[in-house]
């Protein structure tokens, strides 16, 4: 193909994307920083035990910066362990496990070329319900489900590409059938221990983990899951210029200089890597790795440079808003997974189902 051609294509594809787009980069960026923050405040002040705004500044200006060090507090001990000790974790981890899920959702649909594409489709989220699944029936403690979790995901994921080597066709086709493999097998292994479980104990924690909750969200995972989610955000952040490219096809990378399959296998692993850190402490959560993407394509395109970051704010953004209902319509709140089922099933059929949209 040559350089004329080549153009044109990029014309082309350049002209799509600004058609679509129905706000500019920076400013959908804008406004959804704006949105996250302003509910991530409202987020700290909902629960049981209000805490008025004023005196959340102040809580979280004196543990942070030290402010009212010596002065006279006007908050109570009690707000201060519910902010510090129970929202803030749980508030931290709803924004990064939903800007990683949406992440890796948009990365493996541009990889893909498939809109039907999410951060299940290799495996990740079956081999981390497995891995939980087993720690709580060998009755670990809390740090240890996640540790087991997370590796677990991590072993799938390598036994996927093991697979996929084997599989005759496209690579991409490969790991596709691959993913599908092994998560059968994982999830079978996982009804297994379901099924020799406690009934009075640990089968109801089992089953209560793989519907995804964040209600025991502590320091400890934040600490345990930061590096593996930037080691995965980071890169899928470097690469959302090439993805671009690589969306266009092989040949048309190539023709541009870049090299298609190694785009696409450092984006997998990198998506790969934070959906297994998200699901080992949120459990399984579906739906915002798929819908999320498409309804940020609306907003501002299919470039990647401004769909990935609007994405993951998207992403954050709802499973914050999630959470919040999820913890404040019943007193022992309703499992996060069952809530983005509810909003993203009907959400996504009436995507799918709109005249003259093509996904």
């Amino acid at each position: 193909m040559n350089k004329q051609n080549t153009k044109k294509i990029k014309t082309e594809q350049n002209s799509e994307i600004s058609s679509n787009k129905q706000l500019s980069g920076p400013s959908a960026i804008i406004i959804f920083a704006i949105l996250l923050i302003v509910l991530t405040l409202l987020s700290f002040t909902l629960g049981r035990y209000p805490v008025p705004l004023k005196e959340l500044l102040a809580i979280l200006g004196n543990k942070i910066f030290n402010l009212f060090n010596g002065s006279e507090k006007f908050w109570t001990d009690q707000m201060e362990a519910a902010v510090w000790n129970v929202r803030l974790p749980r508030v931290i981890l709803s924004i990064l496990v939903g800007a990683c899920l949406s992440a890796a959702g948009a990365s493996y649909q541009g990889v893909f070329q498939n809109p039907m594409a999410s951060p299940d489709v290799l495996g990740a989220s079956a081999g981390a319900g497995f891995g939980a699944a087993l720690a709580i029936f060998l009755d670990l403690k809390h740090v240890n489900i996640t540790l087991s979790a997370f590796v677990m995901s991590l072993i799938t994921v390598v036994l996927v590409f093991r697979i996929s080597n084997y599989v005759k066709g496209g690579k991409v086709l490969g790991l596709v059938l691959a993913g599908i493999i092994v998560s059968s097998l994982f999830n079978a292994g996982t009804s297994f221990i379901k099924l020799v479980a406690d009934p009075t104990n640990k089968l109801p924690q089992i089953t209560y983990w793989l519907m995804g909750s964040l209600a025991g969200a502590k320091w400890s995972e934040i600490k345990f899951v930061i590096f593996p989610m930037l080691a995965g955000i980071i890169p899928l952040i470097l690469l959302r210029w090439r993805l671009n490219v690589v969306t266009m096809g092989d040949e048309e990378a190539r023709s541009m200089g870049v090299d298609a399959e190694k785009i696409r296998i450092a984006t997998i692993i990198s998506a790969t890597l934070v959906t297994a850190s998200a699901v080992s402490v949120s459990g399984v959560i579906g739906w915002i790795g798929l819908v999320i993407p498409h309804m940020m394509r609306r907003i501002v395109g299919n470039n990647y440079q401004w769909l990935m970051p609007v994405s993951m704010l998207g992403g954050s953004i709802f499973l914050l808003l999630v959470d919040n209902i999820s913890r404040n319509v019943t007193t022992s709140g309703i499992p996060i997974g069952i809530l983005t089922a509810f909003v993203g099933a009907p959400f996504f059929i009436f995507l799918i189902t709109r005249r003259g949209e093509r996904y």
